[in-house]
């Protein structure tokens, strides 16, 4: 009996686009080219990777806005910095914080859009489903927070006082642990607001498949 052809999707280009050119902007006369590229990494090498692996593994496409919306967070932090990015300061005078808050928000981004991603596959790859499907989720987005939280710490290490722009703490002594509380919150209100529309997209994708 001969095998089925593979359904072939066709690849995101808008939203990868979009990045690219945010890409573009962002790598111009950045502030510090050396935070740039520790900050930029992570879309630089997830999304060509989403791309050479999609006929192999096609995602819904709040998943492929996921990372398009969050490498253009990354995007912007690396070109200006974290604490130094305008947006940031346009809320600090407005809410009136002690701080630019686009760090916080960086984090709080590094928990919303990766739940997205780790439901898609959790969901599609393993029998998980309802409380443990978002239990598990919950507890990637905590792990993968915590793990650039050593990150930051060994760059630190390595680099010593050059690492001060990476790591935006601007002399906050609990900036990792709002980190975290931040990526928690982040992905506990992805999976509350979105996970009835991304079940419905994941249906409709596996069974075009």
């Amino acid at each position: 009996m001969a095998t089925p052809p593979r359904t072939v999707f066709p690849r995101p280009w808008a939203p990868f686009a979009l990045v690219g050119m945010v890409a573009l902007w962002s790598v111009m006369r950045p502030h510090d080219m050396a935070t740039w590229w520790l900050e930029a990494i992570p879309a630089l090498l997830g999304l060509p990777l989403v791309l050479w692996l999609w006929p192999r593994f096609a995602w819904t496409s709040l998943a492929v806005w996921a990372m398009a919306l969050h490498a253009v967070v990354l995007l912007v932090g690396a070109h200006y910095t974290y604490a130094l990015t305008p947006l940031g300061f346009w809320l600090q005078d407005l809410f009136d914080f002690s701080r630019n808050p686009y760090d916080r928000l960086g984090h709080l981004a590094q928990g919303f859009f990766p739940a997205i991603l780790a439901r898609e596959v959790l969901r599609r790859k393993t029998p998980l489903r309802a409380g443990w499907l978002t239990f598990l989720v919950i507890c990637f987005c905590l792990a993968l927070s915590a793990c650039y939280e050593l990150v930051e710490w060994w760059t630190a290490l390595a680099i010593g006082a050059g690492a001060d722009a990476f790591l935006a703490t601007q002399g906050d002594p609990w900036d990792t642990q709002w980190d975290m509380f931040l990526a928690l919150c982040g992905a506990l209100v992805s999976q509350l607001f979105f996970a009835r529309a991304h079940e419905s997209q994941i249906g409709r994708l596996t069974a075009r498949a």
